[in-house]
C-alpha cells in the first residue's frame, strides 16, 4: 500500500508538471483552430521558445525575462505563419510542417552554446509547506507557469463564450460564408488568433527549459507540440476540457518515472511511451467520426 501511495503520490506531482506544457500549447492550438486554421508548427515554437528563454535567462539572469522572450519568438513564429497563410493557395499543414522545421532548426543552431551553462530557473510555489514529508512538499510545489496556464483556460472560455472578439474567431472557424455575410475580417482575424496562440506555446517551451527539466538540449520536447493537437480534439475544441485533458497527458507522462521511484524497472521503455499511446488512442478515436468531433470548427473540415 505504501508503494501505491508513493506511485500515486510521484504521479499527481509529475502530473502538474508534465501538464504545463501540453496545457499552453493546447490552448494556443485550440485558438488556433478555432479561427479555422491549423497550426502544427507549434512544435517547433515550443522548441524554440525553450531556447530562447534559456539563453535569455542565462544572459540576464532574469527566467521571468526569458519566458517573456519564448512568449515573443512564438508570437513572431505565428505572425510569419499567419501572414504566409493568408496568401491564396498556401496549405496550412504544409507550412505548420516548415516553420515546424524551422523553429527547430534555428534552435538547435543558436541554442549550442547554451547546453553546459546553467541559467536561473523559475522558482516554485510550496503549497506542501504544511507537511513534514518531503515527498509531500515536492509534489505540491508548483510552477508559478502552471497557475498562469489554468488561469489563460478560463479567460479564453470566457472570451469564446461573453466577448465579441470571441464570438468573432468562432464565427470565422465555424463558417467562412457567414464571415463574409457579416463583413468579418477573415484573414485579420485568422492571423491574430494565430499569432496569439503561438506564443501561447512559446511559454509552453520556458516551462520546458526553466522549470521542468530545467535545462536546455535539443531532444527536450519530445513532441509535446505535436501531440496537443491531438489534445485539443480529445477537449473537443473547449479550453476548460484543455485542463482535464493536459493533465491525463501530463499523468500518461509521469508514469515511467513514478514507477521508478519504487524500483519498478521493467518495461522501462513501455511505460515512457504512455502519452503517445494515449495520443494514438486519441486520433484512433476521433478517426471514427461521428460524436467524436463534436465541437471542431466547420472550417476545419474543408481542406485548404
Amino acid at each position: 500500500m505504501e508503494s501505491v501511495g508513493t506511485v500515486l503520490l510521484a504521479m499527481m506531482a509529475g502530473s502538474l508538471r508534465v501538464s504545463t506544457p501540453f496545457l499552453f500549447v493546447s490552448l494556443g492550438e485550440c485558438l488556433t483552430e478555432k479561427a479555422g486554421r491549423i497550426n502544427l508548427g507549434n512544435e517547433g515554437v515550443l522548441v524554440l521558445g525553450a531556447m530562447v528563454a534559456y539563453a535569455t535567462s542565462y544572459e540576464t539572469g532574469s527566467p521571468w525575462a526569458g519566458v517573456v522572450a519564448a512568449a515573443f519568438v512564438g508570437l513572431v513564429l505565428g505572425a510569419l505563419h499567419g501572414a504566409i497563410c493568408s496568401l491564396k493557395r498556401v496549405n496550412d499543414v504544409a507550412m505548420g510542417i516548415a516553420i515546424m522545421v524551422a523553429g527547430t532548426g534555428i534552435a538547435f543552431f543558436f541554442g549550442k552554446p547554451y547546453i553546459q551553462p546553467s541559467a536561473p530557473l523559475l522558482p516554485g510555489i510550496p503549497f506542501g509547506f504544511w507537511s513534514d514529508n518531503a515527498q509531500v512538499r515536492n509534489a505540491l510545489s508548483v510552477c508559478p507557469l502552471f497557475l498562469l496556464g489554468i488561469a489563460a483556460a478560463i479567460a479564453l472560455h470566457w472570451c469564446f463564450n461573453a466577448t465579441r472578439v470571441g464570438l468573432r474567431v468562432r464565427i470565422v472557424g465555424d463558417s467562412q460564408d457567414a464571415a463574409l455575410a457579416l463583413g468579418l475580417p477573415i484573414d485579420r482575424t485568422r492571423f491574430f488568433a494565430t499569432a496569439t496562440g503561438s506564443a501561447l506555446a512559446g511559454i509552453g517551451g520556458a516551462f520546458l527549459s526553466l522549470y521542468y527539466p530545467g535545462s536546455w538540449n535539443e531532444g527536450l520536447s519530445s513532441g509535446q507540440g505535436l501531440m496537443a493537437v491531438a489534445l485539443v480534439v480529445f477537449a473537443r475544441w473547449n479550453p476548460i476540457n484543455c485542463i482535464y485533458a493536459s493533465l491525463l497527458f501530463g499523468a500518461a507522462g509521469a508514469l515511467g518515472p513514478s514507477l521508478q521511484t519504487v524500483g519498478i524497472t521493467w518495461g522501462y521503455y513501455l511505460f515512457y511511451a504512455a502519452p503517445y499511446v494515449v495520443t494514438l488512442v486519441v486520433l484512433i478515436i476521433t478517426a471514427q467520426g461521428g460524436r467524436s468531433l463534436r465541437g471542431m470548427p466547420g472550417q476545419l473540415s474543408i481542406g485548404r
